[in-house]
């Protein structure tokens, strides 16, 4: 199967004037903290012992999940830029990487539908980052998806380190620790999106979504 890689960043300008969600846009934009965020339980059962018998890391395993779901979910290809609302083709995963030293570096991925190509080229992309030093931003575009895992924590509410002043628009996504109860699997997730782009509704739809791949 030939992979299929989006980093051509396509999209589609939205024309406000006809849109269903005009007044949620113009309502939101105006706030100093437009996103909100909601921390599910998924059962991790399935996805756990799949990426076990195929010798696949469990983070990248997930993590393609999660980004599956989102490019299968418009309102997550939704992005902000000047002012304009555009919907892409395509979303990216740009993930923290934990280094062996305590650290973090920013990592960015490209979507892709062969999922065996997703898994090598992450473990690649991954091995750079935990090999370098520093904060360096990854170099990505609008069309990501910020990912963070924290396997260290059963958590049950999350919130995020933002800089007001920076226009933000991209939903961000987090991973908690594994734990087991009556021999199921299950971790929390975070996420948080912004309001003008996105409502409960639409989280709802990307929590199913991601519920049954991490089911199948």
């Amino acid at each position: 199967m030939e992979t299929q890689q989006h980093s051509n960043n396509r999209k589609q300008e939205i024309d406000l004037d006809h849109w269903v969600r005009k007044d949620h846009f113009q309502f939101f934009s105006q706030f100093s903290e437009p996103f909100f965020g909601v921390t599910i339980r998924v059962d991790c059962t399935a996805a756990y012992q799949l990426a076990k018998d195929l010798k696949r890391s469990f983070f990248v395993h997930y993590l393609y999940q999660a980004l599956r779901a989102a490019n299968e979910t418009e309102a997550f290809r939704y992005r902000i830029s000047d002012g304009k609302v555009y919907l892409f083709e395509a979303v990216h995963a740009s993930p923290t990487i934990n280094r062996p030293d305590g650290t973090f570096g920013f990592a960015y991925m490209d979507y892709m539908t062969d999922e065996a190509a997703f898994h090598e080229h992450a473990a690649k992309v991954m091995a750079e980052v935990r090999a370098s030093k520093g904060l360096v931003p990854a170099l990505s575009g609008a069309n990501v998806i910020h990912c963070s895992a924290l396997p260290w924590l059963d958590f049950t509410a999350l919130s995020h380190a933002r800089s007001f002043s920076f226009p933000d628009s991209c939903p961000k996504i987090s991973f908690g620790k594994v734990t087991e109860n009556a021999g199921r699997k299950s971790m929390p997730v975070s996420v948080h999106v912004h309001h003008a782009l996105a409502d409960g509704f639409h989280v709802g739809q990307f929590a199913e979504r991601f519920a049954a791949l991490m089911a199948s």
